[in-house]
């Protein structure tokens, strides 16, 4: 008989034992994140500016839920990003439901965030309330991001809380493999959020690059 755990409460030991995931320590699995990234134009980075300025005044007034996060801030990254631009395109609220390779073990959830091209999967993105930590959305996404069907090509993921971003890179093959980038904050000087939407814009040279 199947056993049927919610995405929420999948932890990475799970996904380890029961799914064969592993973390990769080679760094060249996941260099999209730090080479050829793209410059940004003053306009982008006058409106990435202005969308940190927001999510400042907006910590001011807790709780910071995980709607006004996506209102707030993920949604001008992803629009200047050119993730609603043709031929990308966003599902929200994305069912999925994936098993192990006994179809002993079955996990169910919705993905926050969908960024497709047609129907193959570009990128899984997972939102937070801003008192959460990146840790608390990582073993979540990565079970979306195992239910990716396209064995051979990378599916990328970002979690963040508004404040604190980071970027996965998942390949499934014989063997799923993941690595992280280096979480970004909003909290260090300067501002971070040129680099996260300098970041996004590269996998999405990757995904229009993919045939």
């Amino acid at each position: 008989m199947s056993q049927t755990i919610r995405a929420t409460d999948i932890s990475l030991h799970d996904l380890e034992t029961k799914f064969g995931l592993q973390l990769s320590n080679d760094d060249q699995f996941f260099s999209e994140w730090q080479t050829d990234l793209p410059e940004i134009t003053d306009l982008d980075k006058h409106v990435i500016s202005r969308v940190k300025e927001s999510y400042f005044n907006l910590i001011k007034y807790p709780p910071l839920l995980e709607n006004t996060v996506k209102m707030a801030v993920l949604g001008p990254l992803l629009n200047f990003a050119g993730f609603y631009l043709y031929p990308l395109h966003t599902k929200s609220e994305y069912s999925v439901k994936i098993s192990n390779i006994d179809g002993d073990v079955i996990v169910e959830g919705k993905i926050d965030v969908l960024v497709l091209k047609e129907q193959f999967w570009i990128m899984v993105i997972e939102s937070k309330q801003a008192a959460f930590s990146i840790e608390a959305g990582l073993a979540k996404i990565l079970a979306y991001m195992l239910a990716h069907e396209n064995q051979d090509k990378p599916c990328f993921g970002m979690i963040t809380t508004g404040g604190s971003f980071v970027f996965i890179k998942l390949v499934k093959g014989k063997t799923p493999q993941y690595a992280l980038s280096k979480v970004f904050e909003l909290r260090n000087p300067g501002n971070e959020l040129y680099t996260v939407l300098s970041v996004l814009k590269r996998l999405e040279q990757v995904a229009l690059s993919e045939k």
